[in-house]
């Protein structure tokens, strides 16, 4: 049973990945955590795990003013934390992504993590401290071939985030990035769905790219390499949390502190050919 005293933290995405396995780990380290999910059925197997768990889509504005409603009022108007997981990844070569394609990328990863950070601001103001932390990606960083939909949301991220820090200089209020690179969840599998709904490969000139991108979706086992475990982007969401003074942004994965060095020692010709040659490696895996 949640411990009313202990400091609360909403977490997004719990279904599953990252931000189950932040959802425990959050448990086990004593905070009080509202793990919610975008589908109700999702809600109601976190429940039985123990967890008090809300529907909360992301791409869905009445269900975050549900959510964090009903989470106030539970917490007496307080939260210590929110650790904004939510989100999706669209594949696909950018001529490829229509403008509804990539709205909808958008409404989930940017504008519903954005209208989430603005409920809950006010109520860190008023109580003078909290943290809130973002989960971007080593691809808000550098950019790979045919993920341009997701990139962009997470350059998108990124922007608001180095602002948003910022702004709430002095506040009490850590606004941070996580950066992951691979980590073993259900992201695969979860873009080959968003794929299949949203691109015509007969109709591109990438075609014969989208069968090995198909199959590197679909393929069981054989992770990328360096791939982690969630466990370890949960345990750099509890530094953030706990730290006095959280850094602006963590980094999980070889991949995500190797691209970060690069970007920033390397000529702009430099970094493409070295991600050109990332993404055909992939392609050659599929």
């Amino acid at each position: 049973m949640a411990n009313p005293n202990a400091q609360s933290v909403l977490i997004t995405g719990c279904s599953s990945g990252i931000g189950h396995a932040t959802a425990k780990a959050l448990r086990d380290a004593g905070y009080r955590v509202f793990a919610t999910a975008r589908k109700t059925e999702d809600a109601a197997r976190l429940s039985t795990e123990g967890f008090e768990s809300l529907r909360l889509d992301l791409a869905d504005s009445r269900s975050i003013a549900e959510a964090v409603g009903e989470i106030l009022e539970r917490t007496g108007g307080r939260l210590y934390g929110l650790f904004n997981n939510g989100g999706y990844g669209q594949p696909g070569a950018v001529e490829d992504l229509s403008r509804d394609v990539l709205r909808a990328q958008f409404e989930t990863n940017v504008f519903g993590a954005h209208e989430l950070n603005t409920r809950v601001i006010p109520v860190m103001r008023t109580q003078g401290y909290g943290r809130i932390v973002q989960n971007s990606s080593v691809l808000g960083l550098i950019a790979l071939p045919f993920r341009g939909a997701y990139t962009a949301s997470k350059y998108a991220l990124e922007g608001l985030y180095d602002t948003l820090r910022l702004e709430l200089a002095g506040s009490g209020i850590h606004a941070c990035l996580i950066e992951p690179g691979p980590v073993a969840t259900r992201f695969r599998a979860n873009s080959y769905g968003a794929y299949l709904g949203t691109i015509d490969p007969e109709a591109s000139v990438h075609r014969s790219t989208y069968e090995t991108l198909v199959a590197r979706l679909t393929r069981e086992g054989a992770a990328a390499p360096f791939t982690v475990d969630p466990d370890a982007v949960a345990r750099k969401v509890l530094r953030a949390l706990q730290s006095p003074r959280p850094k602006p942004r963590y980094y999980v994965t070889v991949p995500a502190y190797a691209f970060a060095a690069l970007k920033r020692l390397l000529p702009g010709r430099a970094l493409d050919r070295v991600l050109l040659q990332v993404g055909a490696f992939e392609r050659g895996r599929s």
